[in-house]
C-alpha cells in the first residue's frame, strides 16, 4: 500500500516547540484530478491505537525530530482539525528547523497516512477522508506543492479506470 501525503502551511515556534496543524477538517482541496476533504475524527482510530507515530523532516525517516512513543511529539484532533506539538531536540537538525521555523521560513507541516478499507467515501470526483492511519508528520522545508489551502497534494495512489468509472456511475445515480 502506498503512503500518501498532505501538506498544512501552519507551523508557529514556541519556545523549543513547534505548534500547530498537520490537517484542518472540512476545508475541500483539490488534488489532480479530483477534491478531497478531510472529515472530523478521521484520525480518532488511529491516535487511539497508540501507535509509535513519527514527526520527520521532509518524510525522510533519517531526520528524526520526535516521537509519539517518547512523549516528544504530542497530537490530537479538536473541533479544528489534528493538531500538533513538536519538543524539538537539542540537536543541529531541530536547532535548524528552529531557526526556519522562528523566521518563517518553513514551507509546512506535512502528514503520511494510508487508508483502511471503507476508510474513504467518494461521490463523483470528491473524495471524503473518514479514517485514515496517521504513519508521520513532517516538517516541510519546501513550499507546499498547492499554495493557499491548508492540505495540500504531495503524493496518492493512483484512481484505476474501474474506480473511475464507479465514480461516475455514483455521480450519474445521485442526480
Amino acid at each position: 500500500m502506498t503512503i500518501e501525503t498532505r501538506i498544512a502551511t501552519e507551523v508557529r515556534a514556541e519556545g523549543r516547540k513547534l505548534t500547530g496543524y498537520a490537517a484542518t477538517f472540512g476545508n475541500e482541496t483539490r488534488i489532480l484530478d479530483f477534491s478531497e476533504t478531510i472529515a472530523p475524527g478521521a484520525f480518532s482510530a488511529s491516535l487511539r491505537s497508540n501507535p509509535d507515530i513519527l514527526a520527520l523532516v521532509d518524510h525522510d525517516s533519517g531526520k528524526v525530530l520526535a516521537r509519539t512513543k517518547s512523549g516528544s511529539l504530542k497530537l490530537w484532533e479538536d473541533a479544528k482539525g489534528l493538531a500538533y506539538e513538536i519538543a524539538l531536540p537539542e540537536t543541529s537538525l531541530g536547532r535548524d528547523i528552529l531557526a526556519l521555523a522562528t523566521r518563517g521560513d518553513v514551507g509546512g507541516v506535512s502528514f503520511g497516512f494510508t487508508v483502511p478499507d471503507g476508510g474513504d467515501t467518494w461521490q463523483g470526483d470528491k473524495r471524503t477522508l473518514r479514517n485514515v492511519v496517521l504513519h508521520e508528520i513532517s516538517i516541510v522545508q519546501s513550499f507546499p506543492a498547492y499554495s493557499g489551502t491548508s492540505v495540500q497534494a504531495r503524493s496518492r495512489q493512483q484512481r484505476t479506470e474501474a474506480d473511475r468509472r464507479i465514480a461516475l456511475l455514483e455521480l450519474e445515480g445521485s442526480r
